[in-house]
Order: C-alpha cells, then structure tokens, then sequence
C-alpha cells in the first residue's frame, strides 16, 4: 500500500520519478481503509530533503500511511520557505489533541548547545509528554534521540573529541530476536553525523532503557523503552546517497575540520559513494511500521 501525501508537495514527484507508490490525498480519501497516521517533527534546516527521506522510507511497506509534517512554532526556520511550512506543515497547537499510531522527531544542528538554551526547548518538552500520552510508538533520531533520552531519563551527552562521520556497522544479536531487526544480517550499516554521544554509564542505569545496538566506534547506536513506546536512534539510515557528501563539501567549503567521512567514499577524489546501509534501513522502518505501530495500535483511537 502506499504513503499517502499532498500530490503539490516536492517528495510526491520525487518518489513518484523513483517508482515509489505514492498515492494523493484526493484518492486515499476515497478507499475504506484505516491508515496509519503518522507524524514528523522536522526540527532539520533542510527541511524539504529530510522529509522526503522519511517518505521514503515510510512508503515501503503494505500499510497505507498517513503523514502529518509538524514545525516548531518558537523558532522560525530560516533555510525553508515560510510558504512551505505554511501549506504542507502543521504547528503543535492544530495537533495537540490528535491521536497518531507513530512519530517521528528528527536531529537537528544544536547538539553542541546545552538542552536548555536551544530556542525551542520548551516546546520540544511538550511535544515529548505529547507523544507519550498520545503516540503509540515515536523514534527519535541524533540530537532529537539525546534530547528525549535527557528529558525522559537524566542522560547525559559529552562532546566528542572530533565529529563522528561516516557509516558504522552495527552488530545484530540473532538471540534477542528483536522485532526491529528481524529480516536483517548479522551485520547492517548506519550513517552517523554527530558530535555529541550519549552518557552510557547513565544508560545502563536506567532499568527502563534496552540497549539494542552500541559499538565502540560510535557508543550508544539504537535503544528503546522497555514499553516500545520510545525508539532511539543516534545515527541517520534515513541519509540518502550523498547527504554526507554534501556535508563534507560544506564543512571543507567553510575550512572547518573535517575528515572525509569513515567508510563512504569508493576513491581517493572523495566523490564516487558506496551505498551500503539503505536495505537496513527500509526493514528497520517496515519493522517499526508492523510490528511496534500497526499491530498494536487500536482501530478507532
């Protein structure tokens, strides 16, 4: 089944161009099937290509999907057109009393800030409650991911000494027989950019967190609430081939200090790319979509 989107917004035509099935509101209105509704907290600059990203991902599975694209109201983006937000975004206050089966709530570029001092903070805390109270299952990614793990549990981040770049493998364990990995390699890939990790002593810790996948390259990976209401992810599987491309040529473009990213580029003029984590990426979503939303997620809220 398709992601149902407005047909006027970028990612309609850009999935379509890709063979994704992608179906209009107009005609999912038609259909006698209860989607799944789904929310995206973009806090990301790029607002435009992060969403696509997570259509995508979305938009692999039999599920008919639902999509509401969700803004800050406390800090107005300045790399996305006012008239963007304003025709395909929602602001929290027009969902505050809805019900959604998922979320999401992406990274955003402040994780060098203290929590506190970032804009949006208050907002993002409510937003947080919300989607306890009313999401069957939200994953947060990168910076959102540190930031709920700070709000819920008093886990700490520390600064890295150099940014963490590049695509990571991550180690499944076939004894847990977590429903995430299931269909996966003993071995998948993610992307990470960051520079910031969690406190892992603080993770251990905390009786409700499980961890599912920490390496020593890139510490704390993906860890969830015992509930499966939470999922954390510090890294990125949902980066198209070159969003780490294009980060490189912006930091070596603005002369900050930056290695080519870990394990990504095929040859030494740093521009061929080797795709090797969009098939765990596509299960890990499928997976969440199935086994932690659909299934137990009521029919009528």
């Amino acid at each position: 089944m398709p992601i149902v989107i407005s047909k006027d917004i970028p990612a309609y035509s850009a999935l379509q161009h890709e063979n994704i099935f992608v179906m209009s509101d107009e005609r999912a209105f038609t259909q006698d099937i209860r989607p799944l509704e789904i929310a995206i907290l973009n806090l990301m600059p790029t607002k435009v290509e992060t969403e696509t990203q997570f259509m995508r991902l979305l938009s692999n599975s039999p599920l008919q999907v639902n999509v509401t694209l969700v803004y800050t109201e406390s800090y107005k983006s300045k790399n996305t057109a006012a008239a963007h937000l304003e025709r395909f975004y929602k602001k929290f206050d027009d969902i505050k009393d809805k019900h959604f089966d998922g979320m999401i709530i992406t990274g955003a570029p402040v994780e060098t800030m203290p929590f506190e001092e970032v804009a949006y903070w208050q907002e993002l805390t409510k937003i947080f409650d919300f989607a306890d109270r009313n999401v069957t299952s939200t994953i947060y990614i990168c910076w959102g991911a540190q930031a709920a793990l700070y709000y819920h549990y008093g886990v700490r981040k520390h600064l890295l000494p150099t940014k963490l770049f590049g695509i990571f493998p991550h180690a499944v364990d076939p004894e847990r027989h977590e429903p995430l990995f299931k269909g996966m390699d003993d071995v998948f890939f993610m992307p990470h950019s960051r520079h910031t990790a969690v406190d892992m002593e603080d993770v251990r810790r905390t009786e409700d967190l499980i961890v599912l996948s920490e390496t020593e390259a890139t510490g704390l990976s993906i860890a969830k609430s015992k509930d499966n209401k939470k999922i954390f992810l510090t890294g990125h599987m949902e980066y198209d081939r070159d969003t780490l491309k294009k980060e490189y040529e912006r930091d070596v473009a603005k002369g900050l200090p930056i290695r080519p990213p870990y394990n990504y580029f095929t040859d030494d003029t740093h521009t061929r790319v080797r795709v090797t984590w969009s098939g765990a990426a596509n299960l890990f979503y499928t997976n969440w979509l199935n086994y932690y939303v659909y299934q137990v997620t009521p029919f009528r809220f």
